[in-house]
C-alpha cells in the first residue's frame, strides 16, 4: 500500500461506512420512538446483546438467518415489554431501570452463549443483495447498492419512521404523550398503551440492530460484540434532535469515521494511527457539544405519568 487515498479506497471506506451505520440507525430509530413517548431507556445496549445472541443462536440451530431475525425481534419485543412493565407500570426510576435492563441483557446473553455454544462458532449469515441496474452505477453502485437486506431496511426505515411519527395519528399521539401526557389523557389517548407500544417497537429495533452484528456482519457471536453501540445510539437520538433525518446524519458521521479508522489499519493509509482510533468518538463528542443548548427534548421525557397529576 502506497499510503495514497485513491478512488478505490474511498469507495471501500464509504461502502463500509454505510454498512457500519446500520446498527446505530436501527437502535437509534427505535429509541427515538421510546423517548418521543416520554421514556428514557438506557437498556438499549442490553437489548442489542440479547438480539445479537438470539439471532445468532436461532440461525445456528435452524439454518436460516431470516428465522434468526424473526427470533431476535420476538426477544426484543419481550425485553421492551419488560422495560415497560418496570418503568411505566411500576413507575421505577427510568435511568436505573435501563441500567438494570442493560446488565440483565449483558449477563444473560453471555451465560446462554457459554451454556449452549461454548466457543467461537460461525454461521451462514445474510448475503449481499446487489440491486439490479443501480449496483452497476459507477462509484455509487458499490457504495450504496451492494449490501445485505438489513442495511437496506435500516435506511428505508428513516423516511418510514419519519412518516409514521409526523404524518399519522399514532405518531401524533406519541408526540402528545411525550410532551403533555396529562392533556393526551384528557383527550382519551392511553398514555400507558402508547408508551408500552413504543418500548416494544424500540426493543424490536434494538434487537434487530444486535442481530445485524452477528448474522449480517460478523457471522458469529462473541462476548461484548455490541461494544457500546447501544449507548452511542442513545447519544445519536440527542444529536439528531429526535428526528429520523438527524439520526441518519449522526449515524453516518460516526460510522464513516469508524470506517476510516478501520481502513487506516487494514490498508496502511498514511495517517496517525492513534488519532484514527479515537476519531469516531471525537466526532461524536464534538457533534454533541455543537448541538448542546440547541436541543429540544420531549417535555415529559423521564417523567412517570400518574393520572390526575401534572407532567
Amino acid at each position: 500500500m502506497d499510503g495514497i487515498i485513491n478512488s478505490e479506497i474511498i469507495i471501500i471506506i464509504l461502502a463500509a461506512g454505510i454498512r457500519l451505520a446500520t446498527p446505530y440507525l436501527l437502535a437509534a430509530l427505535g429509541e427515538m420512538f421510546v423517548q418521543r413517548s416520554g421514556v428514557y431507556n438506557l437498556g438499549v445496549e442490553g437489548i442489542m446483546m440479547m438480539g445479537a445472541f438470539a439471532g445468532f443462536y436461532a440461525t445456528l440451530q435452524l439454518g436460516s438467518p431470516l428465522l434468526g431475525i424473526a427470533v431476535s425481534l420476538v426477544v426484543g419485543a419481550l425485553m421492551g415489554l419488560l422495560m415497560a412493565l418496570v418503568s411505566v407500570t411500576f413507575k421505577a426510576e427510568q435511568g436505573i431501570s435501563g441500567i438494570g435492563l442493560y446488565m440483565f441483557g449483558w449477563g444473560l446473553s453471555g451465560l446462554l452463549f457459554r451454556l449452549y455454544v461454548g466457543g467461537i462458532t460461525s454461521v451462514e449469515g445474510l448475503k449481499a443483495v446487489k440491486i439490479p441496474l443501480l449496483s452497476t452505477i459507477p462509484f455509487l453502485g458499490p457504495v450504496l447498492f451492494d449490501h445485505n437486506g438489513l442495511v437496506y431496511t435500516a435506511f428505508i426505515l428513516v423516511p418510514v419512521t419519519g412518516f409514521i411519527l409526523f404524518k399519522t395519528s399514532w405518531g401524533l399521539n406519541v408526540r402528545a404523550v411525550g410532551n403533555k401526557p396529562e392533556a393526551a389523557d384528557t383527550l382519551g389517548v392511553s398514555v400507558v398503551l402508547i408508551r408500552y407500544q413504543c418500548l416494544i417497537v424500540g426493543g424490536m429495533l434494538a434487537a434487530l440492530a444486535g442481530a445485524f452484528l452477528t448474522i449480517g456482519q460478523a457471522n458469529m457471536y462473541a462476548d461484548n460484540i455490541t461494544a457500546g453501540r447501544g449507548f452511542i445510539a442513545i447519544a445519536l437520538v440527542y444529536f439528531g434532535r429526535w428526528s429520523p433525518w438527524g439520526i441518519l446524519l449522526g449515524s453516518l458521521l460516526f460510522s464513516l469515521a469508524d470506517s476510516f479508522q478501520s481502513m487506516v489499519q487494514v490498508l496502511g493509509i498514511n495517517f496517525p494511527y492513534e488519532l484514527a482510533v479515537i476519531l469516531p468518538y471525537m466526532v461524536t463528542i464534538i457533534a454533541l457539544a455543537i448541538s448542546y443548548g440547541r436541543v429540544w427534548s420531549p417535555a415529559a421525557l423521564g417523567k412517570p405519568f400518574q393520572r390526575g397529576t401534572r407532567g
